[in-house]
């Protein structure tokens, strides 16, 4: 029965002091948060972290999700975003890579096993610029549609689109370098 009650009426329920309409919401919600996380940060314990403090977020201000906008996720993707940028503001961690236009001829899985793939890819979406990852986290990874990645970041979904296009392209092109180096190795 609590699959089938709308997140509008958990948080509701919650602000009167529901201890269990905060548990569903947590139970729906927590294990996309934490993969957005992990994809975003790629340390377990800095998403571990930002994911404990996303839902207290929620429990210290209920109020702070607006029914209107959508669903519970969205708006939890964008709290944890937040306090993700907050945690890497404090480390001032920052990677960049050059963003030239990747081949698209290129197979950058050619020569890897499954596990090997797995850790280039990982690598590589850890390597895009803030902006771009968090599209393809968003959109790939968690499947959101436009939409509701453009309602967890704060954006339009023209801006969604772009940083998608232009995310996948960067990650294409790292994948692609990548692919060198590690065949390289091999031998």
């Amino acid at each position: 029965m609590e699959r089938e009650t709308s997140d509008a009426d958990l948080v509701s329920r919650m602000r009167n002091g529901d201890e269990r309409a905060f548990n569903v919401i947590y139970e729906r919600t927590s294990s996309p948060v934490f993969r957005f996380l992990l994809s975003m940060s790629a340390d377990r314990a800095v998403a571990e972290e930002a994911l404990q403090e996303t839902f207290l977020e929620l429990i210290r201000r209920p109020e702070g999700y607006d029914p209107s906008r959508g669903q519970i996720r969205p708006y939890l993707l964008g709290v944890a975003r937040n306090k993700l940028r907050r945690h890497f503001a404090s480390v001032r961690r920052v990677e960049e890579i050059p963003e030239d236009s990747p081949s698209e001829t290129l197979d950058p899985f050619e020569h890897l096993d499954r596990s090997e793939r797995v850790a280039a890819l990982r690598q590589a979406i850890g390597s895009l610029p803030e902006a771009y990852r968090e599209a393809v986290v968003l959109c790939d990874l968690e499947e959101l549609s436009y939409e509701e990645a453009a309602a967890a970041l704060g954006t339009a979904i023209g801006t969604i689109r772009s940083r998608l296009h232009r995310g996948r392209a960067l990650l294409l092109k790292k994948l692609a370098a990548d692919r060198g180096v590690l065949s390289e190795s091999i031998r």
